[in-house]
């Protein structure tokens, strides 16, 4: 997940193709560190989103727009007086630094022709916007950096623009072979990470990459390599750089399952197979709009979600505290039976006693051993036999009432943990009002009125196409897997569950046909990776024809028992297409 060096490559490339000769026509700034230009281009209009955010800087091409304050910022004005319907003149980037600079062409109030310069900082924590005159002199920033700030380097009006110092980095455009074997001979580093700390412009990810086309082990110093290794490490290095150089750049981001876990403007073959998917994408600026969008479409829903896990969480240590106790209970009636055997002994045997005794040795007709029966010495057979028969009915009603509350404590547990996995796999916002609709249905959440308004439900299952053209429908939550199951599917469709652990079911339509191995295996990843055991290598799970399931009387949503099942075992992932 690096703003690298070559992902910016890959977007001055795009800014040179579709804003170089436009002109800027509306400077905009929606928040205290972000721009957005909107270019006049020759066939269409663009808008370009610069942000110097610290945590995420940004900078790509959008259809959207967004609201602006009703008195711009001192910045914006600035902008606005200087290369308002300035035509953009060039696009550059300082070898491979994260750096991006625009010169725009104006007239002044004079009327005389101008150029001044954005310089985009995109650099973590110290990223920021900067507006230079021709010679280099800072007019303004949207970050005012002061020497109390930064020894290193002042931001401020009037001061000289310089790039700051990136210590003794080498340009990996320009590096000769033998630069690179000479730096790699003198670093005590790992190799991976030699290459992204002693090269400009490399990330992590992309120094990963490297040393797996290789084929050697980035984790393993760089001095223990020999020089013909190294040589082999410079070609796969100068493949990429060759790539850059040429603008031949592959947008791509590699998921794991439905999760987004990197992007790169390069191909990283080291994530390919397994559970990673890789999806392409025609521009750079495309595929930064979708990672962002969906990275914040998590974000929202986990800070949406927040209360509801809160909820569950709460009701099932709950439950599980009074699952421990019930079982304690239920220990404790353990000896029940022997205290019935007791009381049917000294009925049968007792006559023979005179009273007084502390103990009595009798023979257990049940299995012909003897046994010891302690005795009240104040009590005659008969009463300790009733005191017997007492201790074994009081136990016995314990035992019968604790047995029935029991199943219901762990059926509430399977039922909260079964709302917990769907906590996990809603995908947005309107996934999470069905499961806060059960959750206030089983009185986990007290409902408020609304006037008679019934809740509305958006949510529909994922939907998905086997490799065969038999379409697959998963349940997000236990209403949608009881909809599915008793509702949507017909007899001979066949259904997935994860075996013996919380998860989604799996329907997949036949329409009358056989369903080839593929579906079923296809089918299988599927519930596995919408389960709770989503995060193990392999998931058994079982499978049967819709017609076999029976759904439990009285049981919550989406609970079915079945017999004769078949079962499999599947590596959790999506290896279909989601329509």
């Amino acid at each position: 997940m690096a703003f690298d060096g070559i992902v910016i490559a890959n977007l001055v490339r795009d800014l040179n193709d579709k804003i170089v000769s436009g002109r800027i026509s509306k400077i905009a700034q929606p928040e205290k560190d972000e721009l957005l230009f909107t270019i006049k281009g020759n066939r269409e209009n663009v808008r370009l989103l610069v942000s110097a955010n610290a945590s995420l800087p940004l900078l790509y091409f959008t259809a959207n727009n967004k609201p602006s304050p009703m008195t711009a910022p001192n910045f914006c004005m600035l902008l606005r007086k200087h290369i308002a319907n300035g035509r953009i003149i060039s696009v550059t980037q300082p070898g491979l630094e994260r750096i991006v600079r625009i010169e725009v062409e104006h007239l002044d109030e004079m009327g005389d022709l101008r150029r001044k310069f954005i310089v985009i900082e995109l650099m973590g924590k110290h990223s920021n916007i900067i507006f230079c005159d021709e010679n280099n002199v800072i007019l303004d920033s949207i970050k005012h950096i002061s020497a109390q700030v930064s020894s290193v380097r002042e931001v401020l009006p009037g001061r000289d623009y310089f790039i700051p110092h990136s210590g003794e980095k080498k340009n990996p455009l320009t590096i000769t072979e033998t630069e690179f074997k000479e730096l790699l001979h003198s670093t005590p580093q790992n190799l991976s990470k030699a290459l992204y700390m002693d090269l400009t412009g490399l990330s992590p990810v992309v120094a990963a990459e490297i040393c797996h086309l290789a084929s050697l082990d980035g984790d393993i110093s760089a001095k223990e390599f020999s020089d013909a290794e190294l040589t082999h490490l410079f070609h796969a290095f100068n493949w990429i750089m060759d790539d850059i150089r040429e603008g031949n750049f592959t947008p791509n981001i590699i998921y794991e399952g439905e999760k987004s876990i990197e992007f790169a403007a390069v191909p990283l073959t080291m994530m390919e197979g397994g559970n990673y998917r890789t999806v392409k994408f025609d521009s750079i600026s495309e595929l930064l709009e979708r990672y962002y969008a969906e990275k914040n479409t998590v974000s929202r829903i986990h800070q949406k979600s927040t209360d509801l896990r809160k909820i569950i969480s709460n009701a099932l240590e709950r439950s599980v505290r009074k699952l421990d106790l019930q079982t304690k209970q239920l220990k404790d009636t353990e000896k029940r039976e022997k205290y019935r055997i007791y009381g049917e002994l000294l009925n049968t045997y007792g006559y023979g006693l005179s009273g007084g005794e502390k103990s009595f040795k009798c023979l257990n007709y049940y299995d012909n051993t003897e046994i010891t029966i302690p005795l009240d010495p104040t009590m005659t057979a008969q009463e300790n036999a009733k005191r017997y028969f007492d201790k074994y009915n009081k136990q016995k009603r314990t035992y019968e009432a604790v047995t029935e509350q029991l199943a219901q404590t762990k059926a509430e547990i399977d039922h909260l943990e079964s709302i917990s996995t769907s906590m996990d796999i809603a995908r947005l916002e309107e996934d999470l009002v069905q499961i806060k609709e059960e959750l206030t249905e089983y009185g986990y959440i007290k409902r408020h009125y609304t006037g008679g308004k019934k809740v509305k439900i958006t949510s529909r299952p994922f939907h998905y196409l086997s490799s065969d053209g038999f379409h697959i429908y998963v349940g997000k939550n236990n209403y949608q897997n009881e909809e599915l199951d008793f509702k949507f599917a017909n007899g001979g469709d066949w259904w997935f569950h994860a075996k013996g652990i919380p998860g989604s079911h799996v329907i997949v339509k036949t329409e009358g046909k056989e369903l080839p191995d593929r579906v079923f295996e296809e089918a299988g990843a599927l519930a596995a990776y919408y389960s709770k055991g989503r995060g193990n290598e392999k998931v058994e799970v079982d499978y049967i024809q819709r017609k076999n399931l029976k759904k439990v009387p009285g049981a919550a949503p989406g609970f079915v028992v079945y017999h004769t099942n078949y079962s499999l075992m599947a590596v959790p992932g999506i290896t279909v297409q989601e329509v």
